[in-house]
């Protein structure tokens, strides 16, 4: 296992870091998850107030006793943003009472997705009036934020100087936050992924074609390996559901070296692929097709039209086009169907795409029934 600073906190994390959303089975799956982890080389573990019962379960395996020291052991604990700092001291409470710790590693405000959480953590006696007082009296030692939200609020919480470290989404198949990345190092905070093989594109799950492209590397290990080539990048989040899942991951946990010839030919071969598939079709992301009257996220709407027509990708892009309405300021947007084909966005796309008909396409391959975040 390779282990990197995470930035101006300065801790020493393993490449990949424990996730606790999907093992919730009970704590005895947690206990052995943890065991398993610990003996592969991973000393972060990240959960979150909003993950079911997450806390309470780290808190009991930790409880029952680990093959190594608490500090060695950096844990990582997320809460949402709060209007109001007595909130905000309630949530730190909590999650110690239910992790069973006098102190977390790191705090993350989760889920800082929107302008007014923004301006919540900004206000003078909003949230982190009560997060500065827990890192005064040790009970948080470092403080960051996890965002799902556009690259513009990414930028402008990461401006306030108020944080060490930044969790967000960045993968082969989505390089929009690139800007967020090399803007965070500037800064000296760590860098943590989310969610590489899930949000990154199913990628346990891949089509036959994605391996077919990817070969001889299976697609998530080319995935991780695009990512902790990145020397910006410290850790990748991997969420197994049970021990077993944590073998394929951990493969490449120990590779450093830049990427090799034969992996920059899979670069090529994908990108070559992709622009043959899509034609003259293709949205290259350029996200000047926004605002949408009707509130459509277009550019993501397309980038999943992308991928499930240049690689099969349609799992994925169904999992999270049925996010769209459902989801909230997690993930949000309107559905295609929603176009009213005002013409709006058309003089603004560089590519000149028939957007309105692209939209009607996707949603024709991509809708069906709705989806909700994981833990609800």
């Amino acid at each position: 296992m390779l282990y990197r600073r995470f930035g101006k906190t300065n801790l020493r994390l393993s490449v990949f870091s424990l996730g606790t959303m999907r093992y919730l089975a009970c704590v005895e799956n947690v206990w052995q998850t943890l065991q398993q982890a610990i003996a592969l080389g991973i000393n972060h573990i990240e959960t979150a107030r909003g993950y079911g019962k997450s806390e309470e379960y780290l808190g009991e395996a930790l409880a029952a006793g680990l093959p190594i020291h608490r500090t060695s052991l950096h844990i990582t604990t997320k809460i949402p943003p709060t209007a109001d700092a007595d909130t905000m001291r309630r949530y730190i409470d909590e999650s110690l009472e239910r992790l069973k710790l006098d102190y977390v590693d790191c705090l993350g405000i989760h889920g800082l997705n929107t302008w007014g959480h923004l301006d919540w953590v900004k206000a003078k006696h909003g949230c982190m009036q009560a997060v500065q007082e827990a890192v005064a009296d040790g009970r948080v030692r470092h403080v960051g934020f996890s965002s799902h939200g556009s690259l513009e609020v990414i930028q402008a919480a990461i401006d306030t100087d108020l944080f060490e470290f930044v969790n967000l989404h960045y993968y082969y198949f989505f390089q929009r936050n690139a800007a967020a990345i090399q803007q965070a190092a500037e800064k000296d905070m760590g860098v943590f992924i989310i969610s590489p093989a899930d949000k990154g594109g199913r990628l346990y799950t891949p089509s036959q074609k994605l391996k077919e492209l990817c070969h001889p590397f299976s697609p998530l290990e080319f995935n991780y390996r695009f990512l902790l080539t990145n020397p910006l990048i410290t850790t990748l989040s991997v969420g197994p559901a049970n021990p077993d899942e944590l073998i394929e991951p951990l493969r490449v946990a120990n590779k450093n070296q830049e990427l090799t010839p034969e992996e920059m030919k899979v670069f090529e071969r994908l990108e070559n692929h992709q622009t043959s598939a899509l034609g003259l079709d293709k949205c290259s992301q350029c996200y000047a097709c926004l605002p949408c009257p009707e509130n459509i996220h277009i550019p993501e709407v397309l980038r999943l039209r992308n991928l499930a027509v240049a690689y099969d990708m349609t799992d994925f892009g169904q999992y999270r086009y049925r996010m769209f309405e459902n989801a909230g300021h997690w993930f949000p947007g309107m559905k295609a169907t929603r176009c009213t084909e005002c013409g709006d966005c058309l003089p603004r796309c560089p590519e000149k795409l028939d957007i309105p008909t692209l939209l009607q396409d996707t949603h024709q391959r991509l809708n069906g029934p709705s989806s909700r975040r994981l833990w609800e």
